[in-house]
């Protein structure tokens, strides 16, 4: 039986996000921690903890085991908010910016090593169809 092509990009989806983790795994770092650290590190300011959960789409407690994580590893810090004592920012340190590039290239790896049994021009083909779905959003 053939598969639809939902199953299809599924299945590929997944492929490239089990080969990306597999290349991150000596960082540490976890689906849930590298989705945050993207989150941390795409920020202009330091985000407050609440900001964060929402961003994540998680509620506030459980960012906090996150940033625990994160701040262990020496990815993230967190600072009082001087403009709302009740509140904690969280920001990125420059190991925590360093693993973020480091995140970006396993994603280009891992994508080039499940697309690789394309052509050049299968390649474009994909991308052109794909950009076309993005416009819709």
């Amino acid at each position: 039986m053939e598969k639809d092509l939902v199953e299809l990009f599924g299945q590929t989806a997944r492929m490239i996000r089990r080969k990306q983790m597999e290349r991150l795994a000596p960082l540490g770092l976890t689906p849930s921690l590298s989705r945050a650290l993207r989150v941390i590190t795409s920020a202009e300011e330091p985000l407050r903890m609440a900001e964060l959960a929402e961003r994540l789409g998680v509620v506030p407690r459980s960012v906090t085991t996150v940033v625990d994580a994160l701040e262990a590893a020496g990815l993230a810090g967190r600072a009082p908010d001087p403009g709302n004592r009740r509140s904690t920012l969280v920001s990125p340190t420059a190991k925590g910016r360093a693993a973020r590039t480091r995140m970006a290239e396993a994603r280009r790896e891992a994508a080039e090593e499940v697309f690789r049994p394309l052509s050049a021009e299968q390649r474009e083909q994909l991308r052109a169809l794909l950009a076309l779905l993005d416009e819709d959003e």
